[in-house]
């Protein structure tokens, strides 16, 4: 075998230890998560963060384990981990698009995570909740103007599938309220509302009494469940099939019809490959919904975002890439296999191929083409399915306030007290509770 070969191998032996948070590991930090260990399943996070995220995956290790000291109500620390996920975020579209070159010859786990437009907004909202959770509206604030310039942005950019987020809006909207932003706040508002009905979600309908200053306001969010999880669905897929879809370049990638034309020339197309690709795993959750109480009285929660849909849709948005990436690789896998044979013994004949050591190198490099060949199902796997909300105008001063939790059919299976809450009048306050069960 040839040196040329011999490197290419090593190459591709080195690059196939490439992987991403294994399912198993997402299932114990879920298991935790369920029974309200959220510190517990950050510990857990950061005991196995060496054998699930490499160099690449710094941004998801921060996002998932800020996500959970979030909930775990270490408001500060979590906020030092999504600084610095921003800051990986805004790093990563300064970068070359040739960086991601080897997705086309080992797998998508050859590239630095990026996060989804939708997990950029969220780590808007959880910086401005962990600022509001330690009285730092300013701070709030200062996210909320990010979060809409992002918006605004992304907005101009994509006209299509998704481009704004309801929520964020929304929430956006209530922080410039609190900050005296009033102009800011009615036009958050209405891209929220705008946003809504892009989504066909219901919009919120909240009664704000009109002398909502003799009042206390105070905001609860829910986060509910877990998002589905993305893992590895393995088929066999033809080759005119394969040709086809790595002839056909989506989301501004690049053919390769050289190589295209070198695997039919190969005498390919009578055979088949092994491909793997991600898909959604729904979790399981019991309490999906709630109610707060409030000094006797009771306000119901509103669905104000679904995060779960938007997993959905930003997978269902980046398929065609991945299948494009995916039937290319494939095809450059098998060329570089009959390249080493051709190689070896000068042969491209069929009758002398068996007991070979051209045959051997081709053997070769078709395992390690199969090993490297692994599904992108790297995720932001902490975040909650659904988010609920209430805004309850109540009579200033201290007292304790019940969160009913409910299951899909409206029976109450639990209840989480937030005590000593204390508003001013013509003040807010905002609260948060976490249930993954």
């Amino acid at each position: 075998m040839t040196k040329k070969a011999l490197l290419a191998i090593g190459a591709v032996v080195l690059c196939s230890a490439c992987g991403a948070p294994s399912l198993r590991y997402k299932y114990e930090v879920n298991k935790l998560a369920s029974q309200g260990n959220f510190g517990q399943a950050a510990d857990y996070v950061n005991a196995k963060a060496k054998n699930n995220y490499g160099k690449r995956d710094v941004l998801l290790y921060e996002l998932d384990l800020g996500a959970l000291l979030h909930d775990a109500q270490d408001f500060a620390q979590s906020d030092i981990l999504f600084a610095s996920a921003q800051q990986h975020i805004t790093d990563s579209y300064t970068k070359s698009v040739s960086a991601s070159a080897a997705r086309f010859v080992i797998n998508d786990l050859t590239t630095p995570y990026y996060a989804a437009n939708y997990e950029t907004a969220l780590t808007f909202f959880y910086r401005a909740m962990n600022f509001l959770q330690q009285n730092d509206i300013m701070s709030a604030g200062v996210e909320a103007r990010k979060a809409v310039f992002f918006l605004d942005h992304l907005r101009a950019d994509k006209k299509s599938g998704y481009n704004d987020d309801p929520f964020v809006q929304y929430m956006a909207s209530l922080i410039f309220e609190s900050t005296g932003e009033l102009s800011d706040a009615r036009i958050a508002r209405t891209n929220a509302l705008n946003a809504y009905a892009k989504h066909g979600w219901t919009k919120p309908n909240f009664s704000v009494p009109s002398n909502w200053q003799d009042y206390a306001e105070v905001i609860i969010l829910h986060y509910v469940g877990k998002i589905p999880l993305k893992k590895s669905q393995t088929i066999q897929l033809a080759w005119h099939r394969a040709l086809i879809l790595a002839d056909s370049p989506v989301e501004g990638e690049s053919p390769i019809a050289p190589e295209v034309e070198n695997a039919i020339s190969a005498g390919l197309t009578g055979s088949a490959v092994t491909v793997a690709y991600p898909v959604l795993e729904s979790q399981p959750y019991h309490i999906t919904g709630s109610s707060a109480v409030i000094g006797g009285q009771r306000f119901a929660m509103q669905k104000m975002t679904d995060v779960s849909e938007l997993v959905e849709q930003d997978l269902r948005e980046k398929l065609p890439g991945i299948w494009f990436r995916l039937a290319t690789r494939a095809v450059l896998k098998r060329v570089a296999a009959v390249q080493a044979r051709h190689a070896v013994d000068g042969s491209g004949s069929e009758s002398d191929r068996y007991g070979s050591s051209g045959w051997l190198a081709e053997m070769a490099v078709s395992l390690l083409s199969a090993a490297t060949e692994k599904a992108d199902t790297r995720q932001w796997f902490t975040l909650p399915a659904q988010i609920y909300m209430t805004r309850a105008f109540v009579p200033p001063g201290t007292q304790n306030i019940q969160l009913l939790l409910t299951d899909s059919n409206g029976n109450i299976i639990k209840q989480h007290t937030f005590e000593n809450v204390t508003v001013p009048k013509a003040g807010r306050v905002f609260l948060h509770h976490r249930t993954a069960y």
